[in-house]
């Protein structure tokens, strides 16, 4: 089912129309203030039978496609237009039908989106109906490997710019009718197309509605990445963390929605929302699923383990230097005390300003030019950190624990929740070195509660941990082989639940209800 979130607009506030072409051509070239890049060819089919215009675009069509459509009407016997029997609108609709796809209205301002999606619009005198036809450009950026989720031994084609190849990528893996797509067109000025994909049969009806609902009544006015959705639709918009997963990759997004996930893809943006999405999503890589299960698992522990690491060690040593030394042992005590004996600052200053002049470099890395971005930050940490130890401003423990914080935050596959964990390690240090560990624990209290509390989707945001589902943890901080997870993720889709081979995986009949305690 098409939606379109500039329905709302009423009929009465509709402009249409008009029979005169002339009156036509007028209001079009006025409305777009008389561009030079706006064509407008009149044609006659023969003498004596009614004008008609051609209307696009020229930077936005492919030109190979308008020649054609040309040529071939202009090869057309005249003779076998009848002016009793069949009129010129009726030919040239019937004419263009055969050649590309067609689509008709009375409205200007579809027309207007028509014409700047790329299509060419054909106006008849003594007719108030348009005939739009397909003959947009596809001219971008070629596929191409992924730039931010490096892919190890996975497939290496990545979404571009233009929504019709994205859709084509996920078509071309998931090959089966049951998968919709609803097309919906977002911002007041931009217009900008947004699809919403997902398995009829997998993902949940009340989930889709949802999405559905949210994303059809966004008012703004330029909508030009998949970020304007992710923010605006968010279930909680001023939590730190990412409820909203966003890929390039096409196999990951395919596997997804087998997952009964719903997929939003958003033109001239190379990433697709997955939603719902949990918490132990941002911790997977699509990379997961095509190694060993044992080695995957792993390395899906160490994930785990840096995410705390980036969290909680400049934290703990801050509260370890500062209020709990009884827990250290004698020895590193000693090294410890006298690696800081003339540190001019306090062990929270230290860390803090160690940890800005870190992302201080990693922000001007990112920035720099490609050829010496990691250079520069490489060798601007090595020099920076070997001053400021012999300088006396830091002591060597406290730049070995940044520099272990900031390796670890790399670990974490996906960036948002690397951004987001990075954020929370500051006010976990403001709050070590204030309450020492005490602090530390309460602020975990609420860090859980707050992760607690988070929805995707309705889903909540720890599932299947919180609440416990039995025998859904298959395929979260380990990863079970594929022959052993029979079911889709618990929670998120509908009533086809099973993964099983050689049977209809959408039947109700053949799923199992969860056990939730």
């Amino acid at each position: 089912m098409g939606t379109q979130a500039a329905d709302h607009i009423s009929s009465e506030n509709q402009k249409l129309l008009s029979r005169d072409l002339k009156a036509n051509i007028v209001t079009l070239q006025t409305d777009f203030g008389h561009s030079p890049d706006l064509i407008i060819n009149l044609a006659q089919l023969r003498k004596n039978t009614a004008l008609y215009a051609s209307v696009y675009l020229t930077e936005m069509i492919d030109h190979t496609v308008i020649n054609s459509i040309s040529n071939e009407l202009s090869q057309i016997d005249a003779e076998r237009i009848k002016s009793k029997s069949e009129s010129v609108f009726d030919f040239l609709l019937n004419t263009v039908t055969k050649l590309r796809a067609t689509r008709s209205g009375n409205d200007y301002t579809k027309m207007y989106e028509e014409i700047l999606s790329g299509n060419t619009v054909f106006l008849v005198d003594g007719y108030d109906i348009y005939i739009s036809v397909s003959t947009a450009s596809d001219e971008g950026r070629a596929i191409s490997e992924p730039t931010t989720q490096t892919v190890i031994k996975g497939p290496k084609d990545a979404f571009t710019e233009n929504i019709d190849k994205n859709v084509f990528m996920i078509r071309s893996r998931v090959r089966n009718e049951a998968l919709r797509i609803e097309d919906i067109t977002l911002g007041t000025v931009t217009h900008t197309k947004v699809k919403l994909l997902y398995f009829n049969g997998i993902a949940k009806k009340d989930i889709v509605d949802d999405l559905r609902s949210r994303v059809s009544k966004i008012n703004y006015d330029g909508v030009l990445g998949s970020n304007y959705i992710e923010e605006i639709i968010k279930t909680d918009p001023y939590s730190i963390f990412p409820t909203i997963l966003n890929s390039e990759r096409p196999d990951t997004v395919a596997a997804g929605l087998l997952e009964g996930r719903v997929a939003i893809l958003c033109d001239g943006t190379p990433y697709v929302l997955l939603e719902p999405a949990l918490f132990s999503d941002f911790l997977q890589s699509g990379d997961d699923y095509y190694e060993n299960f044992y080695v995957q698992s792993l390395i899906r522990i160490i994930r785990y383990i840096a995410l705390i690491f980036t969290l909680l060690v400049p934290a703990v040593f801050i509260a370890l230097v500062t209020f709990h030394q009884e827990i250290i042992p004698t020895p590193l005590l000693i090294s410890i005390a006298a690696q800081r004996e003339g540190v001019p600052f306090p062990a929270v200053l230290e860390v803090l300003l160690m940890d800005l002049t870190f992302e201080i470099l990693r922000e001007a890395g990112v920035r720099m030019p490609r050829a010496i971005g990691s250079a520069i930050s490489i060798v601007g940490a090595l020099v920076l950190g070997q001053a400021a130890v012999e300088a006396g401003l830091v002591s060597a423990a406290t730049v070995i624990v940044v520099a272990l914080t900031a390796i670890s935050s790399f670990a974490i596959t996906n960036y948002a929740m690397s951004n987001a964990v990075r954020l929370l390690r500051f006010a976990f240090i403001c709050i070590a070195g204030i309450l020492g560990l005490y602090g530390i624990s309460m602020g975990l209290i609420i860090l859980l509660l707050h992760l607690c509390k988070l929805k995707s989707a309705s889903v909540p945001y720890l599932t299947p941990a919180a609440p416990y589902i039995k025998g859904a943890n298959k395929d979260t901080l380990v990863r079970f082989p594929l022959f052993k997870l029979k079911f889709r993720p618990a929670g998120i889709s509908g009533t086809g639940k099973a993964r099983t081979n050689g049977r209809n995986t959408m039947d109700p009949n053949i799923t199992k209800k969860p056990e939730i305690r």
